[in-house]
């Protein structure tokens, strides 16, 4: 069957509010800026040419209408987006430290994000694609992580290759013993594993990415995963390979969208190239194409508008 999608991503559709300055009476400015996991991923693959649908839940407020507005903009299909008339659209204010590194104050207790239901999940519509991605933001609660194991079986039904970015937030879980169990539903199910440095030590226990690496692919056999280690660059293991790539040194501002940046990279390689036989030194294209565009991203405020142009980071491949 013709798919008609490259990559639909299901989660969670966001304002991230980040840091901008300070006013003349002293007090920090923030920029509101569309974001969301899923959907950064997206906006990376559209800018690669590639035809992509979101699949999520915005309130209906003046957040929710930038936020369909700007992803339809990014030419991500919003037919699939949900408008909850009781809840708000979620935000997260984003607080940058010094060193570019940063973290979150979620406003989501409820957020419209939450809200997707198992019955606004169809079937036939997850079928068309040939990626289905999610993460873990859309597992922190039952009626959502009903929806999103939902749409999950629906893409292992139609033979799509599964994607899977943990993207732990600790803040938004009400325990790390239910983030675990979900990120393991997560390696359970994945055919492409992005994972962190962080999220890898959490989740294996051991301090060495290797050896993390290792007991994942012990326990769950996930045929691709992709390591992101910060400006440190990152590596690939597959198919008893493992390939790494270092990272681009460029003057970033905030590390917000770098790991999707990267993730969206990654899965544009493997809709161009395929997934059963990559070799060798595509892996290490694939790598070194992904550490470039996120680099690029975190030059930049904000993620969905900031994402680069093919040219763009082929440039930064030559410097």
């Amino acid at each position: 069957m013709e798919k008609k999608y490259d990559v639909i991503a299901l989660g969670e559709l966001l304002i991230d509010f980040t840091m901008n300055g300070q006013s003349e009476q002293g007090n920090n400015m923030f920029e509101a800026c569309p974001g969301g996991a899923p959907c950064n991923v997206l906006a990376l693959l559209n800018k690669m040419g590639k035809k992509t649908a979101f699949l999520g839940k915005v309130g209906r407020d003046q957040f929710g209408t930038l936020l369909r507005d700007t992803i339809t903009e990014a030419g991500i299909d919003a037919s699939h987006l949900m408008i909850d008339d009781k809840v708000n659209t979620t935000l997260a204010f984003v607080h940058t430290f010094p060193d570019g590194d940063r973290e979150f104050s979620f406003y989501r207790n409820p957020g419209a994000d939450m809200m997707l239901t198992e019955n606004e999940v169809d079937p036939a519509f997850i079928a068309q694609t040939k990626i289905f991605h999610f993460g873990t933001l859309s597992m922190t609660h039952d009626g959502v992580r009903a929806a999103t194991k939902k749409a999950v079986q629906a893409a292992k039904d139609a033979g799509c290759l599964v994607s899977f970015d943990p993207n732990l937030r600790p803040p938004l879980w009400s325990s790390l013993d239910l983030a675990k169990e979900q990120m393991e539903y997560g390696f359970g199910v994945c055919d492409i594993l992005k994972i962190s440095d962080n999220e890898i030590q959490f989740v294996s226990g051991k301090e060495d990415y290797d050896e993390g690496i290792a007991y994942l692919q012990e326990k769950y056999h996930i045929p691709m995963i992709l390591l992101t280690m910060g400006k440190d660059g990152s590596r690939a293991y597959y198919k008893g390979m493992r390939v790494e790539r270092p990272g681009f040194s460029v003057k970033a501002i905030e590390t917000t969208g770098a790991g999707d940046t990267f993730c969206g990279s990654s899965l544009n390689y493997v809709v161009e190239h395929g997934f059963e036989d990559l070799t060798e030194e595509q892996l290490g294209e694939l790598l070194t194409f992904a550490n470039a565009a996120a680099a690029i991203v975190t030059t930049k405020k904000g993620a969905i508008r900031s994402m680069p142009e093919r040219e763009e980071v082929e440039a930064l491949i030559q410097e």
